[in-house]
């Protein structure tokens, strides 16, 4: 499948790692890989306007089709030129598919070959999302790599159970593709479309899926069905026993994911793309990750800091201007602008990673890098 404004170019397999460095051409930049991609998941990462995230490096964001299905609606985001013009947002874009989170209507949504018939979380409405419905919906959005709809496979889940979960992701992949294929991208620019790889955690079922995306021969691949509930082990094995599989030269785009460690160690294990809400979200929570590990700036211990910032190796605008203990005050005094500042600190903090991540690959020393930023990254520090 052709997507004349894409190109992955991989730049660097590093030594004693199966972490690499890669280049994505978009119609909207340039993407240096690893990268991490914030979420905006209704056309805004939520707290930051676009000109910081640019400030703060963000490459590329993450928005979701099935939030701007139902609000404020996919025609309304196509009349306005796409959610690049709509958001203001100038660098390239990703949207997923919808599927995990109709998936994850559980009581509110029915599963069947045609697709995926749900009741809206806003006013209860019945809709139906299929390959064609959510492919149409993205040509709408005009995100620069659009998503497969896919069935994510629950963990635990039985042999039979993943059987026939794939089978459904495989057939709405095949269809998507068929849609697309006849239905141009609508604002000026061509689309990268990525399928992804479900399969449970066997080894078997992920392999065929791959095998699928091969024959497709599709831009991107992305793994699903991981940080449902299952153990981190099992996600890097699940890694581990896709990479050998995964062809070198499509971008490897892990969903979903993760925590600070969850990214350098699927970074170790081949991947090159990560999208979480995690680091907005606990920024609004009151925790916040340092390079001295995870501190909730909302204890009380931190009340009277008045001379520390919340993380002293930190550049970023929130740790250059203020301390712990007015933090602590905006968020017990419920001022917005707390989710704000925790929120450009975590940003930061995540692309500051993968910058590091990528200049440790391209020395050759990101091994000795990982482990001891792993030691550090999984201990709480206050």
């Amino acid at each position: 499948m052709i997507a004349k404004d894409f190109k992955f170019e991989l730049l660097k397999e590093s030594e004693g790692t199966f972490g690499r460095r890669g280049q994505i051409e978009t119609a909207h930049g340039t993407i240096q890989t690893p990268t991490f991609m914030p979420v905006g998941t209704a056309g805004s990462v939520k707290a930051v306007n676009p000109d910081q995230l640019e400030d703060l490096g963000a490459q590329i964001i993450l928005g979701n089709t099935y939030h701007l299905y139902l609000r404020p609606g996919t025609e309304l985001i196509s009349r306005a030129g796409g959610l690049h013009k709509f958001a203001n947002w100038k660098r390239p874009m990703l949207t997923d598919s919808g599927g995990f989170q109709v998936w994850s209507l559980k009581g509110m949504r029915k599963i069947t070959e045609e697709g995926v018939t749900f009741q809206s979380h806003i006013d209860g409405s019945r809709h139906l999302f299929t390959p064609e419905s959510v492919m149409k919906a993205q040509r709408k959005i005009g995100a620069d790599i659009i998503m497969a709809f896919d069935e994510c496979t629950p963990y635990p889940a039985t042999e039979k159970e993943v059987i026939k979960s794939l089978a459904y992701t495989q057939q709405w992949t095949q269809r998507a593709v068929e849609w697309l294929d006849q239905n141009p991208a609508l604002h000026g620019y061509d689309q990268a479309f990525f399928g992804i790889v479900q399969g449970g955690m066997y080894e078997e079922f992920r392999h065929q899926a791959i095998e699928q995306m091969i024959d497709l021969d599709l831009p991107g691949i992305a793994l699903g069905g991981l940080s449902v509930g299952e153990p981190a082990k099992t996600m890097y094995a699940v890694a581990e026993m896709c990479h050998p599989k995964l062809p070198k030269d499509k971008p490897r785009y892990v969903m979903g994911v993760g925590t600070p460690v969850n990214l350098l160690e699927l970074i170790d294990r081949g991947m090159d793309m990560f999208d979480c809400v995690m680091p907005t979200r606990n920024a609004r929570n009151g925790m916040v990750f340092t390079s001295q590990g995870l501190l909730s700036y909302k204890a009380s211990k931190f009340s009277e800091i008045i001379d520390e910032p919340l993380d002293p190796e930190c550049s970023c605008y929130t740790c250059q201007n203020f301390s712990k203990a007015y933090m602590r005050h905006l968020i017990k005094a419920q001022e917005p602008l707390a989710a704000s500042l925790a929120s450009i600190h975590n940003l930061h903090f995540y692309n500051h990673l993968m910058t590091q991540a990528r200049e440790h690959l391209d020395a050759g020393t990101f091994k000795e890098w990982k482990e001891a930023q792993v030691k550090i990254l999984g201990e709480r520090a206050g």
